[in-house]
């Protein structure tokens, strides 16, 4: 049960210029309170089985931990802004513990150092019991004062009651076993025992330490989130003073915090509020930008960023196997293959009932959440640098609400930072060119964290403002300026309703083709090949991305020379472009069939899924354009995985029956096919041993004598006319 003065701590606020909490608020401002203190429970790490069983150690050794533990807790009183917040907090069990040090060294020295044991009365029962016991708490104070010297500061501060509270439990605790300490037993100087009296009347009179100003600076916190939650916009002045109280002084340290909050977030379980630590990254968002302003990464961080989003290769089994792209929210279908939730959502969409890697029919369309994926790509994702989305923002209250004083914070963060772009000379201005990939740089940012940051940027009218930075000239003069531009539609792309907003936006598209045809960089080009991929989610679009000959020819010429991260993202577009069969032909026509063969021996999944999707669509001209490279494809069926050895035979058993008798000779010609048929047919999936059954049955035919194109579905004229026109490159063609 709380006291009087605590609940008086929690009340709501008066409408001050100072925004502080008077300490004397009535009750009933008590009920109107709408976020307390309460919300926000102790960090809390995984606890170590230290935490819980003293070491299995000799006494001598012991009493050794329990110092060395006493000088562990003592470095942390150093820490930086604990000085203000933790002051009275914490100061008082430090130096409690400091003074416990001084009696364990007096300890070690009586005791017996060249036996390394403790002397015969240092050995009672009693006495390594109370050893013991208080390893554990030393343990958990060094816990709790590492945490609070690690962690969040804001998390901290509105926790702040909980955490003195903590403290004084400890204390508590320390002063019992101080009581039971066996001193009678115990050769100790006379200075020593009065030291172990004065701990021990120190631990009994301790009281939960608060100081009014950190109360009032909380306070002040939870009167600006309420205020952004009614749309008002925090006064600068007192923003400025929250953040200088806490020693977060530049955009680097707001960073830190921002992360720290995220660690947070991650750290709590199911049961654990979530919304209130949204809203407090939103106020240190927005408090960036509005004190610190926009801000880019240095030139070390984003060189290492950027080799890593172009080198960094994702696992096979986790990416879809639609998009080729890392899952987000893997599901599970029918018959038991995961896919990423928004791929194969699309692909039932657009009247398909079967499964996309099986070929079979679904039983029914539920899709069953993979958890346990999901979390093993999170947590790589972490290892990885690399944002995962929906892990840390995308919180929800009362099953579908998004926090308010969250959105707010975000909505007014995008409102200044879109403020700051239409101003005329930042942006025309040669000598604020710095400025504007600042602030270009920031709504990046902003829009790779959540749904509701992509919505306020588009809403607040971003996309025609960046339109200008993706021009050839730009790039040439200001490469990082372009890559940002770009990375920042990227990223509102993901939004659907944004989708839209992009392809009605004049020159958007345009501007996206300029930068894969010739953007300064292949990081600037391989996202604008993943804004492609983002758009061509929806049908409508993809036709239209299809008919822009610079669109398609620039995915292919990518796909060729790119490095391995920029071709990944160029495949996974032209894989959806490959689903329109108008599209096809464009593809063909820009050398997509011979890029597949190119990059077949390095990227034979990709190569070979998509090769697949072209023969499959694309008629004779396509086949005829595969001819060459049969041979790889026969490479593959032998040496690939299960998913390319499927896709191999698929496209084979495509191009024997439109491309005849030339296509089905070509392929008996490969050393051993037969054999690696035969053992596609024993060990593949349900799809490859269907495929290579059919490969097998027009090979015997086609030994026979029989026309080579007939096979299952297919009648022997339909097989004998389409063999009759194909056409085909001769042996002596083939490059050598």
């Amino acid at each position: 049960m709380k006291s009087h003065h605590q609940l008086l701590l929690h009340s709501s606020f008066t409408s001050n210029n100072n925004y502080i909490l008077p300490l004397n608020a009535n009750s009933q401002s008590i009920k109107t309170m709408a976020i307390s203190p309460q919300i926000f429970p102790t960090r809390k790490r995984p606890p170590s089985e230290s935490s819980f069983i003293s070491p299995t150690l000799t006494h001598f050794n012991l009493l050794h931990s329990l110092l060395h533990l006493t000088h562990q807790i003592c470095s942390f009183n150093a820490a930086p802004w604990c000085r203000f917040l933790l002051n009275r907090i914490s100061s008082s069990t430090i130096r409690k513990t400091q003074l416990l040090g001084v009696v364990f060294e007096d300890l070690i020295r009586n005791s017996d150092s060249t036996s390394t044991s403790i002397s015969a009365p240092l050995c009672s029962h009693s006495f390594v019991l109370c050893l013991e016991e208080m390893y554990i708490v030393l343990h958990r104070i060094q816990t709790l004062v590492e945490d609070c010297s690690n962690g969040s500061k804001f998390s901290i501060l509105m926790q702040i009651e909980t955490v003195a509270d903590n403290f004084h439990k400890l204390t508590g605790e320390l002063s019992t076993l101080l009581d039971v300490f066996p001193l009678q037993e115990l050769n100790l100087s006379d200075d020593v025992l009065e030291l172990i009296f004065l701990i021990r009347k120190q631990c009994s009179e301790s009281k939960t330490l608060l100081g009014e100003e950190q109360i009032k600076l909380r306070n002040n916190v939870v009167f600006v989130l309420e205020g952004i939650k009614r749309e008002i916009v925090p006064n600068p002045t007192n923003l400025a003073s929250i953040f200088e109280k806490l020693e977060i002084r530049d955009s680097s340290s707001c960073r830190g915090e921002i992360e720290s909050l995220q660690e947070e977030i991650q750290n709590r379980n199911e049961e654990q509020p979530k919304y209130e630590i949204v809203a407090l990254i939103g106020l240190v968002r927005y408090a960036k930008c509005v004190l610190f302003g926009a801000s880019t990464p240095s030139t070390g961080t984003e060189s290492l960023r950027r080799n890593q989003s172009l080198d960094m290769v994702v696992p096979s089994d986790y990416r879809c196997p639609i998009s080729l792209e890392l899952m987000r929210d893997p599901v599970v279908v029918a018959t038991g293959q995961t896919y990423d939730r928004g791929s194969i959502k699309l692909w039932m969409d657009s009247g398909h009932n079967t499964c996309p890697k099986t070929g079979q029919t679904l039983a029914h369309t539920d899709l069953i959440p993979n958890h346990a994926l999901r979390n093993m790509i999170a947590m790589w994702c972490r290892e990885q640098r690399i944002p995962f989305e929906g892990e840390t923002v995308a919180v929800k209250i009362n099953g579908g609400v998004t926090n308010k004083t969250a959105l707010e914070a975000t909505r007014m963060t995008a409102s200044f930072l879109i403020n700051k772009l239409t101003n005329p000379s930042l942006v025309l201005d040669s000598k604020s060119i710095e400025d504007t990939n600042a602030v270009v740089y920031e709504l990046r940012v902003l829009a790779k964290t959540d749904s509701e940051s992509r919505a306020c940027i588009a809403e607040a009218g971003a996309i025609p403002l960046l339109v200008p930075f993706l021009s050839y000239e730009n790039g040439l003069q200001h490469p990082r300026l372009q890559i940002n531009a770009v990375t920042t539609i990227l990223n509102l792309s993901i939004l659907e309703s944004n989708k839209t907003r992009i392809m009605e936006t004049d020159g958007a598209l345009n501007g996206v083709a300029d930068v894969l045809r010739s953007g300064a960089t292949w990081e600037a080009k391989a996202n604008a090949a993943a804004t492609v991929f983002s758009l061509t989610g929806v049908p409508a679009f993809r036709k239209r991305l299809g008919r822009k000959t610079r669109v398609v020819s620039g995915l292919v010429e990518l796909a060729k020379g790119g490095p391995e991260g920029a071709k990944r993202d160029a495949l996974a577009a032209i894989l959806n472009l490959a689903a329109d069969r108008e599209t096809v032909a464009r593809l063909v026509e820009s050398g997509a069939v011979e890029m597949t063969a190119g990059i077949m021996a390095v990227m034979p999944e990709e190569a070979v899924t998509i090769l697949e999707a072209v023969v499959k669509r694309g008629g004779l001209v396509a086949v005829a354009a595969a001819f060459v490279g049969i041979k790889k494809l026969g490479t593959v069926l032998r040496e690939g995985s299960e998913r390319a050895r499927e896709s191999a035979a698929a496209t084979l058993v495509t191009m024997c029956r439109k491309g005849g008798s030339e296509i089905v000779g070509e392929l008996a010609a490969i050393s051993g096919v037969e054999r690696v048929i035969w053992e596609l047919m024993a060990v593949g999936s349900v799809r490859g041993r269907r495929k290579a059954a059919t490969l097998l049955r027009i090979l015997r035919r086609w030994a026979a004598g029989l026309d080579g194109g007939e096979t299952e579905g297919f009648s022997t004229t339909t097989a004998v006319s389409t063999s009759t026109t194909v056409v085909v490159p001769t042996p002596t063609s083939l490059p050598q």
